[in-house]
């Protein structure tokens, strides 16, 4: 994961807090509204990917409205997570780029189709990689 905090703080000049937080969110989000067994691939692919979401969720119980109805409400988990990336502190460019520092790595980790598959089966998704 140092590899990708590293890539993602060099591109976009966010902090290494932000970055790994930006991660943590995405990745999230990904493996909550993704397909399993691809979302499996792509963790089993960055070392220390889980650990990252399970502190995320663990800080997270508990959290704000929208984060809240992030999971609970159908539909709401893209919401709830631009809503914790804007808690963090980044404008949408950011989390584009974070997106798609994310989804590049991903992809040399795990490979074209596990991350193309992620991608497409959530909505809206695709516009922003």
């Amino acid at each position: 994961m140092e590899e990708l905090i590293t890539r993602i703080v060099s591109a976009t000049g966010i902090s290494e807090d932000a970055a790994r937080n930006a991660v943590a969110i995405i990745l999230k989000f990904l493996n909550k509204d993704g397909p399993a067994e691809q979302m499996q691939q792509i963790f089993d692919a960055l070392p220390g990917a889980a650990e990252l979401v399970a502190e995320r969720e663990a800080d997270s119980k508990g959290g704000g409205l929208l984060g809240g109805l992030g999971g609970m409400v159908p539909g709401m988990g893209a919401m709830g997570a631009l809503n914790e990336l804007t808690s963090e502190g980044l404008g949408m460019g950011e989390v584009q780029s974070v997106v798609r520092q994310l989804v590049g790595y991903a992809k040399e980790k795990a490979g074209d189709d596990a991350v193309d598959e992620v991608i497409s089966k959530i909505p809206g998704l695709s516009q922003i990689v």
